[in-house]
């Protein structure tokens, strides 16, 4: 863990009078969890906040507190530069390179204001002045959880950041059953409900919301693109823009669906390929193999080691062959 003093976070956090929290591109729920929850402690400390996200987050995810105060870069550049360029302190959370975040990291990185990492991804930037990491936590929004109560008191957690924090813990252990999740995943989870997080109501708002056009594409997924690679324990979809489009697409509605191939029980590995405004998105996820490093060696990306992302400019076609063919270099590992 890599962690600045809690007496320093609080002392620059006291003297800051313009706030901003950043997170990644296609936020999820533990980016939109950890941001706003965030927020809504440092609002009610009476800063001066602004949560700032690099283009739209779904629409599952529109319910939460103050999500409608969020400043969508993508939607507004001017707006959000100017509001960065007054900020004396950015919070950067659950992405750790100001790569991730493209067009946007540029303009914070030229920023005066200090700014803290708060983020559990692997192999950190150093383009920090303070820290709160560790790859250890199952989320982000654990980490705001520790962070608030290292800063002030479990007492400052209010029914609004309660609901926040449960959401990006919930969504991003997979309902508690990923690996990161252990007995304190449940004593947080414990404590934002004692708090007030309706904890019932809010996995219905995320997972029981679908509309029937994205559980036609999740079924279509499923019956028609799923692909098991030959002779390894290996699992992809690829599904083109114009397909998505027959489903009239909504951002989030493939959220999740790389999950599903490793429900079979000799697959290791599934990846999701989409295309959307001219570049393919990739989510991977394993059972074992570490696919953090897969991503970052083959495909510009990263994250953990049984959950990764990354981004392509080649075309889908392109895309998809270079992932079957770089599986070659892995045959020790994921061969049958």
């Amino acid at each position: 863990m890599k962690k600045t003093s809690f007496t320093v976070l609080k002392k620059t956090i006291s003297k800051a009078t313009n706030i901003i929290i950043v997170t990644h591109i296609n936020p999820d729920g533990d980016a939109m969890g950890s941001s706003l929850g965030l927020y809504q402690y440092l609002k009610n400390k009476k800063k001066k906040v602004q949560v700032v996200v690099p283009n739209a987050f779904p629409d599952f995810l529109a319910w939460l507190p103050n999500s409608n105060k969020v400043s969508v870069f993508e939607k507004n550049k001017d707006k959000v530069e100017k509001q960065i360029q007054k900020s004396d302190l950015i919070f950067v959370l659950d992405f750790n390179n100001y790569k991730r975040i493209e067009k946007l990291g540029e303009i914070i990185q030229q920023s005066t204001a200090q700014k803290i990492l708060i983020d559990h991804h692997q192999q950190p930037d150093t383009a920090f002045d303070y820290f709160f990491h560790d790859v250890n936590a199952c989320s982000t929004c654990q980490l705001i959880y520790d962070f608030i109560c290292g800063i002030d008191s479990p007492r400052s957690l209010d029914k609004k950041t309660a609901t926040c924090l449960y959401t990006g813990i919930m969504t991003d252990t997979g309902s508690f059953r990923f690996r990161g999740t252990n007995e304190k995943t449940f004593s947080i989870a414990a404590a934002l409900i004692k708090a007030g997080a309706p904890n019932a109501e809010i996995y219905s708002r995320v997972y029981d919301d679908y509309t029937q056009d994205r559980l036609k594409l999740l079924g279509y997924c499923l019956h028609e693109k799923l692909t098991f690679v030959p002779g390894y324990k290996v699992a992809y979809m690829a599904v083109s823009e114009d397909e998505l489009k027959q489903f009239d697409y909504k951002k989030g509605d493939t959220e999740g669906i790389v999950n599903y191939p490793l429900s079979v029980g000799d697959i290791d590995v599934a990846a999701f390929f989409s295309e959307k405004e001219g570049s393919i998105r990739i989510s991977f996820r394993s059972k074992k193999f570490d696919v953090n490093k897969f991503a970052r060696a083959h495909f510009n990306g990263g994250g953990h080691i049984n959950a990764a992302g990354a981004k392509s400019h080649g075309t889908l076609q392109e895309t998809v062959q270079k992932f079957v063919t770089v599986l070659k270099q892995y045959a020790k590992e994921l061969k049958k």
